[in-house]
C-alpha cells in the first residue's frame, strides 16, 4: 500500500525503503501563504541565514571574460572525456562481465551530456548513442540538482542512471579547459580491454581458413588511381612487310589495373578501315608465348584435389601454396615504359616517341625523370599544291562560277549571313551610308543633275537614286539598281575574282566609276557621318587623331604664320569663325593634302554648335501625326496617370518612369520614337515635365503645323533628298585646334 504524498515532500523508493526529503515549505507573501522551495533567497537575492543556495548550472569566475551569454560564449565548445564501464553477463561460460568503451560529451553553453559508444564489428551489442543529449540528474539523495562541469575530473566515478561510468582520459582541449578553470587535474588511467574480445581476437588470429581462398586486394590501387591514365605516342614500322607503312598510334595505359590500350590514327583518305582499337584494353605480357595455352592453364589460383573420387563423390581442395605448375608471366609496368624505349605488342615493335603533359607530371613525380625529349616521328607534311582555277566564262556571277569549280557538287556561293544579322536595319539604325553626287562631266545638262548614292553595309550593295528636279527636262526615279559594283581598270576574264567598292572607298570628296559613269561625292547624310565617326578605326577619313597627326605634318614648318592667319580672319578675338572661311583656311593650308571629308570632320569636332539642339517641336509634331491617326484622345486619363506615379507632387518624373507609365498606358507610339521624345524633354536631371509633355501631344488643343516637319527628314531617312543636315556647322572653335595641333606658346 502506497502513502499519499503531503505537500511539500518528494517521496523516493530506494531498496525498499520509503524516505521523505523535505523540499519545499509554506511561507506568506502579500500576507498570503504560498508554497515556497528552500532555494528562495531573500531581499535583494541574498541567501538566508542558514540557507545554502546549490548550484543549477556550472559557476565560472564572476569579472573574467566577456559578458556574452553562456549559449553565445561557449557556442560549438564541448568537452570530451574517454570512459568505459562494466556490465555484467549471466549465463555464459565465456565471459562472465563485459567492458564497454564509450565517450562522454559535455556541451558548455547548457550543461547538457551525451554518452555514445563506438561501433565494434561483429560485437551483437545495439551500440551508438547510449544517453541522447540532455541534463542528468545526480544520483538520489540530490535528483534534484544536475550535473556540473565541477563533477568531472580524470580517475573519477560518474553515475548516470544508476550505471557506474570510469573516467580515464580526456582530450587536449578538455585538460587545457579544466585548468583554466581552476581543476586540479588527476593523473590519466589506461582504459582496460576486454577480456573476451582479446580471446576472440587471438583465436581469429590463430585461424587459418580451410577452404582454397588467397585475398588478391586490389581495392586500394582502384581507388587512388581511377581515371589516371597514362597517355603516350608511338610509332609501328611497318615497312618490311609488302604495301607496309609506317603508322601512328596511342597508348593508354590505365593505373588503376595496370592494363594497356593502343589506338591506330588512321590518317584521312588512308584506304584502311577504321576498326576501333589496335589492341584491346588487357595486361601486355613483356615476352609473346610461342604458341597459346589451353584454356585454364594460365589462373591465379592453383588447386588440388586431395582425396579425388574415392570418398564418393565428393572431393576435398585446398590450395596449393607452392603454385606448382603455374605459369608466371611479366607484364609490362608504368616503370617499363619511357620515350624512345620499344615494346613488344605481341611480335610487334612499337617505339615510344612522346607523350601528355599527365604523364610527364607523373613520371617527374613518382620517379624524377626530368628529360622528355620527344622524337620526331611525324612525316612532314606534302607541299600544299595551290589550286589554279579557269577563267571566268561570263556567264553568272564570278563567285557562282567559282563555286562551280570547288566540288563535283555545285554548292550556291555563301552570304555572310553574321553580317547580314549585324548590319540590318534595327530600329532607328539603317545602317545605311548616303551620300550626294554629281557627275563628272562637260555637258551642261548633265552637270547639274544630283544624284543619291545608298551603301547598305549588310551586303556591300550599293544602289544610286536621282531625285526629280523640275524644269531640268530630265526623268528622276531608279538610276542604278542595288547591287554590288565592280572598281573600274579590272579584266572582266580572269581567275581572280575583282574589287568591289567598300564602305572606305565612300566618303566626301572621292570619286567614284559605277559602269563608266563618274561621280563625285559632294556631301552626305548626318547618319553617315556620325556613323564614320563612331567607327573611326575603320574610316580613316572620320578618324580625327589621325587628321590632326596629318595636318600636324603638314604645318609643323609654318606653325607661326598659319596662326597668324587665323588670327587675322578673327579680328575681334572671339576665337570662333565661320564654317566657310575656316574651310578656305584649311584647304590653303593643307595644299590640297586634305579632302573635303576630312575638313568636314575637323570642323565637325571643333563645331560651336549646342550639344541641346534637338528639336523637340519635330518629335512632337511627329508623335502628334501618330496619335491623331490612332485617335487616341485621352490625354486627361494619361496626365492622372503620371500625377498618381508622381509620389513627391512636384510635377517632375524619371524619364524611365514616364516611358513604363505611357507604355502600360498603351500609348500608340514606336518604343523608339518614345524614348527620343523624353530625352529631348528631359531636364540636367533626367527629370521629365510630365504636364508639359501630355500638353505638347495634346494635337487638339496645342496642334503643331505640318511645315515645322518638313523642314528635318524622318529618323528612318529612306527618302533623303541631298539636303544639308537639320543643325549643319556654323561656327568652329579655331584656337582648340591650334592649341591640339601646334600647341601654346607662351
Amino acid at each position: 500500500m502506497s502513502l499519499p504524498l503531503l505537500p511539500g515532500y518528494s517521496f523516493n523508493r530506494n531498496l525498499g525503503k520509503e524516505k521523505f526529503h523535505k523540499s519545499q515549505h509554506w511561507s506568506y507573501c502579500n500576507k498570503i501563504s504560498m508554497l515556497v522551495g528552500e532555494d528562495k533567497p531573500g531581499i535583494g537575492g541574498e541567501p538566508l541565514p542558514g540557507q545554502k543556495l546549490k548550484p543549477k548550472y556550472s559557476v565560472f569566475p564572476r569579472g573574467l571574460g566577456s559578458d556574452a551569454p553562456s549559449w553565445v560564449a561557449f557556442d560549438k565548445q564541448v568537452l570530451s572525456f574517454d570512459a568505459y564501464f562494466d556490465e555484467e553477463v549471466p549465463d555464459k561460460n565465456q565471459e562472465l562481465y563485459r567492458i564497454r568503451h564509450c565517450k562522454i560529451y559535455f556541451y558548455l553553453e547548457d550543461d547538457t551530456i551525451q554518452v555514445v559508444e563506438p561501433q565494434v564489428k561483429n560485437s551483437g551489442i545495439p551500440q551508438g548513442t547510449i544517453l541522447r543529449r540532455h541534463r542528468v540528474p545526480l544520483p538520489p539523495p540530490n535528483e534534484d540538482e544536475f550535473y556540473t562541469i565541477d563533477h568531472f575530473n580524470l580517475d573519477t566515478d560518474i553515475i548516470f542512471y544508476g550505471r557506474r561510468y570510469r573516467i580515464t582520459d580526456c582530450d587536449q582541449f578538455t585538460k587545457n579547459f579544466l585548468r583554466k578553470m581552476g581543476v586540479r587535474l588527476k593523473p590519466a588511467q589506461t582504459r582496460p580491454d576486454d577480456p573476451y574480445t582479446k580471446e576472440r581476437q587471438k583465436l581469429i588470429d590463430s585461424m587459418t581458413p580451410l577452404r582454397p581462398y588467397e585475398r588478391f586486394d586490389t581495392l586500394q590501387q582502384f581507388l587512388e588511381h581511377d581515371g589516371h591514365v597514362l597517355r603516350f605516342y608511338g610509332i609501328w614500322d611497318d615497312t618490311e612487310s609488302m604495301f607496309g607503312d609506317v603508322r601512328e598510334v596511342v597508348l593508354h595505359y590505365f593505373l588503376s589495373d595496370d592494363t594497356i590500350e593502343i589506338k591506330e590514327v588512321i590518317p584521312v583518305n588512308s584506304g584502311r578501315d577504321a576498326v576501333p582499337l589496335f589492341l584491346n584494353r588487357q595486361k601486355l605480357p613483356k615476352y609473346a608465348p610461342v604458341g597459346l595455352y589451353q584454356p585454364g592453364v594460365i589462373t591465379d589460383r592453383t588447386v588440388l584435389n586431395v582425396f579425388g573420387g574415392l570418398v564418393g563423390n565428393k572431393g576435398r581442395y585446398i590450395l596449393d601454396n607452392r603454385k606448382t605448375g603455374a605459369v608466371h608471366q611479366e607484364f609490362y609496368k608504368d616503370s617499363d615504359l619511357r620515350i624512345g624505349s620499344a615494346i613488344n605488342v605481341w611480335g610487334r615493335k612499337i617505339v615510344l616517341c612522346d607523350c601528355d603533359e599527365f604523364t610527364k607530371e607523373y613520371y617527374r613525380t613518382k620517379y624524377g625523370v626530368q628529360d622528355f625529349t620527344p622524337i620526331p616521328y611525324k612525316a612532314p607534311p606534302p607541299p600544299k599544291i595551290e589550286r589554279i582555277f579557269p577563267v571566268y566564262t561570263g556567264f553568272g556571277s564570278e563567285e557562282d562560277s567559282l563555286c562551280s569549280c570547288m566540288g563535283l557538287l555545285p554548292k550556291p556561293p555563301q552570304k555572310d549571313f553574321k553580317k547580314f544579322m549585324e548590319k540590318d536595319r534595327q530600329g532607328l539604325e539603317s545602317n545605311i551610308l548616303r551620300f550626294l553626287a554629281q557627275f563628272i562631266t562637260t555637258d551642261p545638262i548633265d552637270k547639274d543633275r544630283k544624284f543619291i548614292i545608298s551603301y547598305f553595309l549588310s551586303d556591300d550593295t550599293i544602289s544610286v537614286f536621282e531625285p526629280p528636279q523640275r524644269n531640268t527636262g530630265v526623268i528622276g526615279g531608279k538610276f542604278l539598281e542595288r547591287s554590288r559594283v565592280k572598281k573600274p581598270g579590272q579584266e572582266q576574264y580572269k581567275s581572280e575574282l575583282s574589287e568591289y567598292y567598300t564602305a572606305v572607298d565612300l566618303y566626301v570628296g572621292a570619286k567614284v566609276c559605277f559602269h563608266g559613269h563618274v561621280f563625285l561625292l559632294v556631301d552626305a547624310d548626318e547618319y553617315a557621318f556620325n556613323y564614320m565617326e563612331k567607327h573611326a578605326n575603320e574610316f580613316a577619313m572620320a578618324n580625327i587623331n589621325i587628321i590632326l597627326n596629318k595636318l600636324k605634318v603638314i604645318g609643323e614648318p609654318r606653325s607661326r604664320e598659319i596662326k597668324q592667319i587665323f588670327a587675322a580672319t578673327d579680328p575681334q578675338h572671339t576665337t570662333i569663325i565661320d564654317y566657310d572661311e575656316f574651310r578656305n583656311l584649311m584647304l590653303s593650308i593643307s595644299d590640297g593634302k586634305l579632302s573635303e571629308h576630312e575638313i568636314m570632320t575637323v570642323g565637325r569636332y571643333y563645331s560651336a554648335r549646342d550639344e541641346n539642339e534637338m528639336d523637340a517641336k519635330y518629335l512632337l509634331a511627329v508623335s502628334q501625326e501618330q496619335l491623331k491617326k490612332n485617335n487616341f484622345e485621352n490625354f486627361a486619363q494619361l496626365c492622372a496617370n503620371l500625377a498618381y506615379n508622381d509620389r513627391d507632387k512636384c510635377g517632375l518624373l524619371a524619364s524611365d518612369k514616364c516611358r513604363t507609365v505611357c507604355k502600360s498606358f498603351r500609348l500608340p507610339l514606336a518604343d523608339d520614337l518614345l524614348r527620343a521624345l523624353l530625352a529631348s524633354c528631359e531636364d540636367c536631371k533626367d527629370q521629365v515635365n510630365y504636364k508639359k509633355l501630355v500638353d505638347g501631344l495634346n494635337w487638339r488643343e496645342h496642334p503643331i503645323p505640318v511645315f515645322q516637319t518638313i523642314l528635318i527628314p524622318l529618323q528612318y531617312e529612306d527618302e533623303w533628298s541631298g539636303q544639308p543636315p537639320t543643325l549643319p556647322v556654323k561656327k568652329v572653335k579655331y584656337l582648340l585646334l591650334i592649341e591640339d595641333v601646334f600647341g601654346i606658346e607662351d
